[in-house]
């Protein structure tokens, strides 16, 4: 059997981070983790092949070359699903998908002839076990948590890493908030789960081995959704198979603004080799996260919990939401000034959107207000739902906060600002990523003399060597953030709802 797993194309959005890996020669941020995990538990006799779009084009040849075709892809990729889909229809090639999208909105995708939802560890093998008997159904979709023991090591033999920024892992799943516009509960539910610690090991080891060097992105949703069993077990052993490799890659990953409260998780984390971390920070305004039910953010100062994680040696990234029914006129001024006063240089602000099966969008289709579906986009204005501010109020408003917090002066403000808060503890021998050379000569090209920000790049490049010469290449590295984040709101101001 021939199987050809394909990952759609990922449309540009701050997320992509697309602008800025042209700097660095690489062609997508991470690895399709899913689709080389999946691949992991199909027959080993089984010929398989990856064409990651983001990497490489979807030739006829390689259609024709299989048997079956594997589709796992997120809400934001659906065109580039469906244009795979047509291709293979065409073709006349049989189609496997899967993931977020396909798990969400199996009923729009008629054309697919087998549906694994869900849980590829509980949903995968009766499909396989049916097609072995050539009885397979088109829908399977036992809704039972996986349990993570039996997640086997990705082939990442699959795809060169040599394309990728970074290379990713899942720890775990689930996460124990339920915020009334998110997805992650209904997926993977609220009851934290990890893998064991041999296969965590395993997955660090298969990538040392491969001769990986630098960046991992655990991808879990909340990483610290099981912190006594993290600071108990997982991160020591992190910490010693740090110390045993010399420090061969550095961490970020995902987790609840509560990590604030918690020094000691945050100095394991730090020791372990974490550098930054992805917050959901939604919103300053207090009603905002009681209507949302972002219960570890209400009742505390968000801007002092944001600054204690940077000066404990873990850089913040945050995501904003602007569109809740509680949202007064203000809030995109008080958007600004918290991103601003925060020093979060990647501030990712989106405009709210409605998922199917979020509580969220079951609420808005109960009120009538529904108006289509979420692309799941956060850099689209294309509203699904009737919000209570006036629609042009909002997209006005929130294009004003993008052209605010991208413009060169308010950045580059906001990256120095993070710079005096950040308590960087160096581990390992000091390595000079791929790439980061020629990212440095193409920043001074593009950046300090044909950007528009010219100025700005050279003072931040003077100060950071007079103040924090340490960070110098942080320093170039959110340079070269914001010339894709000005990239990417810019073109959302041609086309707000692309």
């Amino acid at each position: 059997m021939k199987i050809l797993l394909v990952y759609p194309w990922y449309p540009d959005t701050f997320w992509s981070f697309r602008h800025a890996l042209k700097f660095i020669s690489r062609k997508a941020s991470f690895p399709p983790l899913g689709l080389l995990t999946v691949a992991a538990m199909l027959p080993d006799e089984w010929e398989k092949k990856v064409v990651d779009l983001n990497v490489n084009p979807l030739e006829d040849a390689d259609i024709a070359w299989a048997d079956y075709v594997f589709i796992s892809a997120m809400s934001v990729q659906q065109e580039s699903a469906r244009q795979v889909i047509e291709r293979c229809h065409t073709a006349d090639v049989r189609i496997v998908a899967g993931g977020p999208l396909f798990t969400a909105y199996h009923d729009q995708f008629p054309g697919v002839d087998h549906l694994v939802l869900g849980e590829a560890e509980v949903n995968l093998k009766p499909f396989l076990d049916d097609l072995r008997q050539d009885q397979a159904r088109r829908i399977y979709n036992d809704p039972r948590r996986a349990n993570l023991a039996e997640t086997p090591l990705p082939l990442w033999e699959l795809v060169d890493p040599r394309h990728y920024a970074a290379m990713n892992i899942q720890y775990g799943r689930g996460c124990p908030f339920d915020c009334e516009f998110c997805d992650i509960t209904v997926l993977f539910g609220r009851a934290p789960r990890t893998k064991l610690l041999s296969q965590l090991i395993a997955e660090l080891d298969s990538l040392h081995q491969r001769g990986w060097c630098g960046a991992v992105f655990f991808v879990d949703d909340n990483f610290i959704g099981d912190r006594n069993r993290l600071k108990e077990k997982t991160l020591p052993a992190l910490i010693d198979w740090m110390e045993q490799n010399d420090y061969p890659f550095y961490f970020y990953t995902e987790a609840s603004i509560d990590l604030a409260d918690d020094d000691e998780l945050m100095q394991l984390m730090v020791r372990a080799g974490f550098e930054e971390v992805f917050i959901g920070i939604e919103t300053p305004h207090e009603d905002g996260l009681a209507e949302s039910g972002k219960s570890p953010n209400k009742n505390r100062d968000l801007l002092a919990s944001v600054k204690h994680i940077q000066q404990a040696g873990l850089q913040v990234h945050g995501g904003f939401i602007v569109g809740f029914d509680s949202d007064p006129p203000s809030i995109f001024e008080k958007q600004i000034r918290f991103i601003q006063e925060s020093g979060i240089v990647t501030a990712m602000v989106g405009v709210l959107s409605a998922m199917r099966g979020t509580r969220l969008y079951e609420r808005l289709g109960k009120e009538g207000r529904l108006i289509g579906e979420g692309g799941g986009s956060n850099t689209s204005a294309d509203l699904n739902f009737v919000p209570r501010m006036a629609p042009e109020r909002l997209i006005n408003g929130y294009q004003a906060i993008l052209d605010n917090i991208y413009s060169p002066g308010q950045f580059y403000r906001r990256v120095i600002q993070l710079l005096k808060e950040y308590r960087p503890q160096p581990k390992g021998p000091f390595r000079v990523q791929h790439g980061y050379l020629g990212a440095f000569f193409k920043s001074m090209l593009f950046l300090g003399i044909i950007g528009r920000e010219r100025v700005h790049f050279w003072k931040l490049l003077a100060w950071t060597l007079i103040r924090k010469p340490r960070l110098f290449p942080l320093s170039i590295t959110y340079a070269i953030y914001g010339f894709h984040f000005r990239k990417v709101s810019e073109q959302l101001k041609r086309c707000p709802t692309c």
